[in-house]
C-alpha cells in the first residue's frame, strides 16, 4: 500500500531524499508521492519532521 503525504506537509524536502524509488516530487507548496511508484518501504514516514506522511 502506498504512503501519502498530507496538508501538515511543511515542503522541506526531507522525504524526497530518502526515497529510494524516486517517488517523491515537488507539487505546488508540497511534496507528492506518485503511487505507482512507492514500494512501502517507509523510509519517507521515518524522515518527515512533520509526521505528515502515512500509509494510505
Amino acid at each position: 500500500m502506498a504512503y501519502k503525504i498530507s496538508s501538515e506537509c511543511i515542503n522541506c524536502g526531507a522525504c524526497e531524499s530518502e526515497c529510494p524509488s524516486e517517488a517523491i516530487s515537488e507539487v505546488g507548496d508540497k511534496r507528492e508521492i506518485a503511487a505507482d511508484k512507492c514500494v512501502s518501504c517507509g523510509a519517507c514516514a521515518s524522515a518527515c519532521p512533520a509526521g505528515a506522511i502515512a500509509e494510505e
